[in-house]
C-alpha cells in the first residue's frame, strides 16, 4: 500500500480532481476522470498496459504545482 498524503483538490476533497504525494518515494499520484473515448486514445501514444489517461484541469495542477 502506498502510503498517501493528500495535497489539494478543486473539489474541496469531495472526489476528483486531486492530487496526493507519495510519502516514501515523492512520486505524485493523480486522481481524475479516465479518458474512455477511443477517438480521444488513438491520439496518445507512449503509455503501456496498466497506464491510463485520466483529465486533469489546469487549475488542479496551477494551483498546487510547486513554485521555484
Amino acid at each position: 500500500m502506498r502510503p498517501l498524503r493528500f495535497i489539494g483538490s478543486t473539489s474541496d476533497k469531495t472526489g476528483c480532481p486531486a492530487i496526493f504525494e507519495d510519502e516514501q518515494t515523492g512520486e505524485i499520484v493523480i486522481q481524475g476522470v479516465e479518458i474512455t473515448d477511443s477517438d480521444t486514445r488513438k491520439q496518445m501514444y507512449g503509455y503501456s498496459p496498466g497506464e491510463t489517461l485520466i483529465v486533469v484541469p489546469r487549475e488542479l495542477i496551477t494551483r498546487f504545482a510547486p513554485r521555484s
